[in-house]
């Protein structure tokens, strides 16, 4: 079973499922961590491979140096496929985040970063399994399978 996701900087992660690729199928995993950074990464890895132990999980990210660190521990059942630099039209997440804005974030102006965090996880919560599906299906991921 493969489980596919899209890498965010808050990694927060999205699944798709394609009902021809019936091997791939839907997960949804969010952490929101205090920092961009190795360790934060390291953590967020860890606890994605633990959840889902017998799929092989495909991690679509960017190149950001976190993703990249020689220091990343990569459990068994994780791979990373790099998309080239300088290229967020084929970055999934990137969409995601176009719609998290868009439901969430509507020029609103937070006293405290605690209610930011607050209202970014409620919007990605509000996201459907569906929305999510439609905003990042995309073939030239697909097609690697």
């Amino acid at each position: 079973m493969f489980a596919l996701l899209h890498h965010a900087n808050i990694y927060a992660n999205t699944g798709i499922h394609m009902e021809r690729w019936s091997h791939i199928r839907e997960i949804r995993f969010f952490l929101v961590m205090p920092y961009c950074n190795t360790d934060c990464m390291n953590v967020y890895l860890e606890h994605l491979g633990a959840k889902y132990p017998s799929d092989i999980i495909l991690l679509v990210m960017d190149k950001a140096s976190w993703h990249r660190s020689k220091d990343l521990r990569i459990p068994d059942n994780i791979r990373i496929l790099h998309i080239p630099p300088y290229t967020p039209e084929i970055n999934p997440i990137e969409q995601i985040w176009k719609e998290l804005r868009k439901i969430g974030f509507k020029n609103e102006l937070f006293k405290i970063l605690e209610k930011v965090v607050e209202r970014l996880c409620d919007s990605i919560n509000s996201l459907t399994n569906a929305s999510i599906k439609s905003i990042t299906g995309r073939d030239w991921i697909l097609s690697m399978f």
